[in-house]
């Protein structure tokens, strides 16, 4: 019976590694496609009934907007069945609270946030600075939860620390830059810098205050509320205008490509796998998103990685080396004394994924 048990096993295990790694693909491309969309937008012009000015249907913002609600009306028709009564009730008023911080932090201020740094600054800067997402959670965990790390963790974190802020500050003189202490710093870095704050304060609500809260209520609360805040923002920052061409049909067929793919399949796939995967396996796979990024930029957008980026990312991939090494030992301690939690776990793993296009 053991002899027949042993491929099964094997199988759903394989399978397990397989939507890790697909879900990783999917995500680590997603701001490569972001930019493209932009790029065939732009051969796309529409008149804007505002101003009568050709305009651009597939902006920032209405990636943003748009795919949101796409994503939405997709997330609704998988999850919507556990938006009823009974759960509802078991929600608290500190569940609620929390809920509406993520949604507001990680629903509207983060994706705003990269995707205005996406507008300033280069595909690839915005992956290696969104890699600041890791240590600065690593941090505030151990300040604000009081979790433990071991010496490989911090010395991984201090590295791509290190390796971020060496991609911000050896970036070549360009426009909309700020002198600051004789260093050149811009923009766009600076937003992909913010955009990295906001997730990682939403990761440490979310896994002090809603590791209990189901999937569907979390991801279809924080895409609603998310994209209703990003609009009203967004009108007040940029006038009515700003969202022309937001019912374009050209516009809408390409997002719901988009948020179809990048956010139900692929928060579908890693969910899919996590079930069926060890925490270092999914760990190490995500470890493998940037390399997947830069070379996504380069294919799809014909991005080449600068000497910044190639100094600040070899620091950074020295860092996930180091801290996959600490959570491989973490994990293994875990397992050996049989303490494991699978809901932490999750959320642990995700920190390491960076910008995911949305």
């Amino acid at each position: 019976m053991t002899r027949l048990r042993r491929p099964h096993r094997l199988i759903h295990r394989i399978s397990g590694q397989t939507y890790l790694w697909l879900a990783m693909l999917i995500f680590a491309a997603s701001g490569a496609v972001t930019r493209k969309l932009t790029e065939i937008g732009a051969q796309h012009l529409i008149g804007d009934a505002y101003s009568g000015n050709l305009r651009n249907p597939i902006s920032l913002c209405n990636v943003l907007f748009v795919g949101n609600l796409c994503a939405l009306i997709l997330l609704i028709l998988i999850y919507g069945r556990q938006w009823n009564k009974a759960t509802l009730k078991q929600l608290s008023r500190k569940d609620w609270v929390s809920l509406t911080a993520v949604a507001i932090l990680s629903g509207a201020l983060a994706p705003g946030l990269f995707f205005q740094a996406l507008a300033l600054t280069g595909l690839n800067n915005v992956i290696l600075i969104g890699r600041l997402e890791p240590p600065l959670t690593l941090a505030l965990s151990v300040w604000l939860l009081r979790e433990r790390v071991n010496i490989w963790q911090f010395i991984g974190a201090i590295a791509a620390f290190i390796g971020v802020i060496l991609t911000i500050i050896l970036q070549p003189p360009g426009e909309g830059m700020m002198n600051v202490g004789g260093f050149g710093l811009g923009i766009g870095e600076l937003l992909a810098v913010a955009g990295s704050l906001a997730t990682s304060a939403s990761t440490i609500i979310g896994k002090k205050y809603l590791s209990q809260v189901p999937l569907g209520i979390y991801s279809i609360f924080r895409t609603a509320l998310g994209t209703v805040i990003f609009f009203f923002i967004a009108l007040a920052l940029y006038g009515s205008d700003h969202f022309a061409g937001v019912f374009s049909p050209f516009l809408w067929q390409w997002m719901f490509l988009y948020g179809g793919l990048i956010v139900v399949v692929g928060q579908s796939f890693w969910i899919k796998g996590l079930k069926t995967s060890t925490v270092s396996m999914a760990s190490l796979v995500s470890s493998f998103s940037p390399i997947v990024g830069i070379l996504a930029a380069y294919l799809i957008l014909s991005e080449a990685p600068t000497q910044a980026q190639y100094i600040g990312g070899s620091l950074i991939l020295v860092g996930i080396f180091l801290s996959q090494i600490g959570i491989w030992y973490q994990t293994s301690k875990r397992v050996a004394s049989g303490k494991v939690s699978s809901i932490p776990a999750q959320q642990q793993v995700e920190t390491g994924m960076g910008f995911k296009g949305m």
